[in-house]
């Protein structure tokens, strides 16, 4: 059970760290125009590899994995 806690609260940390990154990040590099676009593009990208990758762990299917997928991307965009 600890360990599942344990899990579970990385879970959350990283998707927390991935939502500043994206848009944070963005805003740290002072982005604009097609350059910000460009770059959250691929950070939208990256966060749907990482979340898929936290629903194959989670061995979510199927519409679960998709409820997951798409909070867990809008989450680390900062949306």
């Amino acid at each position: 059970m600890k360990t599942l806690l344990a899990a579970l609260a990385l879970t959350c940390l990283s998707s927390l760290a991935q939502a500043q990154s994206c848009a944070v990040q963005a805003s740290d590099k002072k982005l604009n125009g097609a350059a910000k676009t460009s770059f959250l593009t691929k950070c939208e990208k990256d966060a749907g590899a990482a979340c898929d990758k936290q629903a194959a762990d989670k061995k979510l299917a199927g519409a679960a994995k998709a409820s997951f997928t798409k909070k867990c991307v809008s989450d680390a965009a900062g949306g």
